[in-house]
């Protein structure tokens, strides 16, 4: 991705000792480096997972299809039109 030579390398530690100074540099350097390892971990757990989750297997969709079916069997046994229960209670109250 990045080719970086030697002596860009170089030109980088001379300028970041410039700027931060010899106190500060190697605090800097390990913080940085502490930094690419956490987000090397990270890139790596995250590889692992979408691994993981390309190789489920499928799920069955027999007992979901199965499961839809019976549902709408029941909700098509249970309903009845509004009207028809309507005139079923009126002759009732009319026999009265």
């Amino acid at each position: 991705m990045f080719e970086v030579g030697f002596s860009e390398l170089l030109l980088v530690g001379i300028v970041a000792l410039l700027v931060l100074g010899p106190e500060r540099l190697p605090v800097a350097a390990r913080t940085l480096g502490r930094g690419l390892g956490q987000a090397r971990r990270a890139m790596h757990a995250l590889r692992t997972q979408v691994e993981r989750e390309i190789e489920l297997p499928e799920l069955d969709s027999a007992p979901l299809q199965r499961l839809e079916h019976e549902i709408r069997q029941g909700i098509s046994l249970n309903t009845q039109p509004a009207g028809a229960v309507a005139t079923a209670a009126e002759p009732k109250e009319n026999a009265s």
